[in-house]
């Protein structure tokens, strides 16, 4: 594969034909012109080079395809060793059945290195550029998967998971109070004997079942001090919601367990994981105090939990991205993540809601993009101070018989999957990254 390459000042120039989407639903293409990188930020498009950037080093990628970066918002890294298989359980059942036994391997560290360079390697090569990752409770693994993302050179935050309750007892934390001293060990450790650059921690209660009041409440208060961002799940399954109920019974609904601490939106910089079954109590909460959504539609239907509604949280101006949630979802491929939002929007609207309007392609672009991008600020689109996260496909390894305007090549490469085979240049922050070692 062709390498990247960006200079030491991360300024520089890259030709080919552009595709992004700087606003919901409205792509805007131009066929062999100048993206302009200046200080690790994107400086804009141009159809002819200005002559104060010609003396920029230039990559003419000839007729490839250049896109915004992928970002997801949603997976799980040591799920990624059994991606693929225990598909026919549903949430809960899987949760106990193969997730848990196989995040207990993770405290052993070199049972963690391995499988998390597996998974780093695969991140590296994939069209994803930012990512906001769940890791297991162990303070070592984390730190290791932590190094071993930040030596890909994808930009991410990584989540020390917090659980206390119901759980297998190598997963549960002795008290609430050790998970959360636990918690800032890992935090101190990783701001002072570290020198993570694009590799940041984030608070991580896995969700509410398996985290007891006063975990949450601890876990609140270290959010507080260390001014973190939150993730975790929300409103996945019916089972899990029924369960949350009975753990909760004051809530006023699901997210109200997470607001109630201080860790869902406002100060608290949040994504919530799947959304599904919210009711509207609860999307009105999320929109009131700016909480990310991230959709995961391949693991949504693979774990049979069902189509979140996400064309009603668009046309409330809610903040949504895409998550492959690997390995609920089988593939960290973000592509693939844009062509399921749109397949199962399809459904929703045949058969749950006429009145939903499936997304569009442009729609679901945007949202793995600069939808995903706003948790990092200004990410995901080629607009003037945007962050510089680009891909580059050279769909032309897929022959095809007739010409296709810029749109439609990038649809196709999408609807095929070309990101496996055919992505041939990728950036983070301004960075070029190599696809292989």
């Amino acid at each position: 594969m062709e390498q990247a390459n960006a200079d030491k000042n991360n300024s520089f120039v890259i030709r080919g034909n552009v595709y992004h989407t700087p606003a919901s639903g409205a792509a805007e293409t131009f066929e062999r012109a100048f993206v302009v990188c200046r200080d690790g930020k994107c400086a804009r498009i141009f159809e002819e080079l200005p002559e104060d950037h010609r003396e920029l080093p230039l990559k003419d990628y000839g007729d490839a395809l250049i896109l915004p970066g992928m970002v997801d918002l949603h997976l799980h890294a040591p799920q990624f060793a059994f991606r693929g298989t225990g598909m026919d359980s549903e949430l809960l059942t899987w949760l106990k059945e193969r997730t848990f036994p196989e995040e207990e391997k993770y405290a052993d560290p070199a049972y963690a290195r391995r499988a998390y360079g597996m998974f780093a390697a695969r991140m590296r090569q994939s069209a994803t550029t930012r990512a906001v990752i769940f890791a297991t409770i162990h303070k070592e693994a984390t730190i290791t998967l932590m190094e071993l993302m930040e030596e890909t050179g994808l930009v991410s935050y990584v989540g020390k998971v917090n659980m206390d309750r119901d759980a297998p007892p190598g997963l549960q934390e002795k008290t609430p109070l050790i998970s959360a001293y636990d918690t800032i060990d890992w935090i101190d450790d990783v701001r002072t004997q570290h020198h993570f650059t694009h590799t940041w921690p984030i608070i991580t209660p896995r969700f509410i079942p398996c985290c007891s009041d006063s975990l949450l409440e601890y876990l609140g208060e270290v959010r507080r001090l260390y001014d973190l961002p939150v993730q975790s799940h929300l409103s996945e399954n019916p089972e899990e919601m029924k369960l949350v109920e009975s753990l909760m019974p004051d809530a006023a609904f699901y997210g109200d367990g997470y607001d109630r601490f201080g860790l869902f939106g406002g100060e608290a910089r949040t994504v919530m994981a799947h959304c599904i079954y919210s009711p509207e109590e609860e999307v009105e909460r999320m929109r009131e105090k700016g909480v990310w959504i991230a959709h995961c539609p391949n693991s949504n239907m693979n774990l049979a939990s069902g189509i979140a509604p996400v064309r009603h949280y668009l046309d409330k101006g809610m903040r949504i991205g895409l998550g492959s949630d690997v390995a609920g979802g089988q593939t960290v491929s973000i592509f693939r993540a844009v062509t399921d939002a749109v397949q199962v929007s399809k459904l929703y609207w045949r058969y749950l809601d006429r009145s939903a309007e499936p997304l569009s392609f442009a729609e679901a672009f945007y949202l793995a993009t600069r939808g995903g991008g706003s948790f990092f600020g200004s990410a995901g689109s080629f607009e003037k101070g945007y962050e510089f996260d680009a891909i580059v496909i050279d769909d032309s390894r897929v022959p095809h018989p007739q010409p296709m305007s810029v749109s439609e090549r990038v649809e196709r490469a999408f609807y095929l999957g070309l990101d496996r085979n055919c992505l041939i240049a990728k950036y983070a922050a301004g960075t070029g990254i190599r696809l292989e070692e």
